[in-house]
């Protein structure tokens, strides 16, 4: 295994939307919008991540920019994203601040980035399950990157956005860094 990378089993794991268990009780009303979104099996697909295959993963991990075997395509493909190639990966900043006021966000909107905290209860599980399975990091799950924010808005407007791209770009850029971190390991 890589010595620069350390495994942690709460990265990137999938969400559970069981409203008996005792803490979830209060997100009822997020829970039946969260269980119609079209990224379900990204968000709560359940696989064992195991060690060794994320370590072999990353020990022979390489992308070939010339014959492009493996794309977005594939990411579309094995997580059921609905969108495809010509779906977009941004959207207007007065869109994505809007919606992000429609949800109640009560922090600085002139910021790169936006906190989870300033959002009302049920909008923050609602970000930190996006952000927690999709996050292209191993850490920061209080804070939406400008991509994250996109994907949050294009879900609660019901918009096509193009995960498929986002998620393929951040997997492509950590394997050509330095310092590897366990991005997607239920991808993997």
């Amino acid at each position: 295994m890589a010595s620069n990378v350390q495994f942690d089993p709460s990265h990137n794991i999938c969400c559970v939307y069981d409203e008996k268990l005792p803490k979830m009780v209060v997100f009822k009303e997020i829970l039946e919008f969260m269980k119609r979104l079209p990224i379900q099996k990204a968000l709560t697909d359940q696989h064992k991540v195991f060690k060794s295959h994320v370590a072999h993963f990353w020990k022979n991990a390489k992308y070939d920019e010339v014959n492009a075997v493996i794309n977005s395509s594939l990411v579309r493909e094995v997580l059921e994203f609905p969108d495809d190639e010509n779906s977009p990966t941004g959207f207007p900043e007065r869109m994505v601040k809007g919606c992000m006021l429609r949800m109640g966000y009560n922090g600085p909107l002139n910021k790169e980035n936006y906190l989870k905290a300033y959002f009302m209860k049920p909008y923050k599980f609602f970000i930190h399950s996006v952000i927690h399975a999709l996050s292209h990091r191993k850490g920061g799950n209080d804070v939406m990157k400008d991509y994250q924010m996109c994907m949050v808005t294009a879900l609660v407007l019901n918009k096509i956005y193009n995960f498929s791209r986002i998620v393929f770009h951040y997997m492509k850029d950590n394997i050509n860094s330095g310092s590897k971190s366990w991005v997607y390991p239920r991808f993997v």
